[in-house]
């Protein structure tokens, strides 16, 4: 997984867009569940958008979603 966590990257699950598929255009930080789970049995694309997806599937895999929550609110 994500070695460290920076706020940036957090921000990041709102400001980056899914580039492609069936989400395309949906912030990675409001993909479905089921949809972080076929990408962590499948595997996670390279590169920079792989990573915020593995990060998205650890937050939601652990609960971690009061991670966001500040951030959610944040954007309204």
């Amino acid at each position: 997984g994500p070695s460290i966590l920076k706020p940036e990257d957090l921000e990041q699950l709102f400001t980056t867009p899914m580039p492609f598929g069936k989400h395309q255009g949906v912030a990675i930080a409001d993909l479905p569940h089921n949809y972080l789970h076929w990408f962590a049995r499948e595997g996670f694309p390279e590169g920079k958008i792989g990573q915020l997806l593995e990060l998205m599937f650890e937050i939601d895999h652990n609960g971690l979603h009061d991670l966001l929550a500040p951030l959610r609110r944040a954007r309204r």
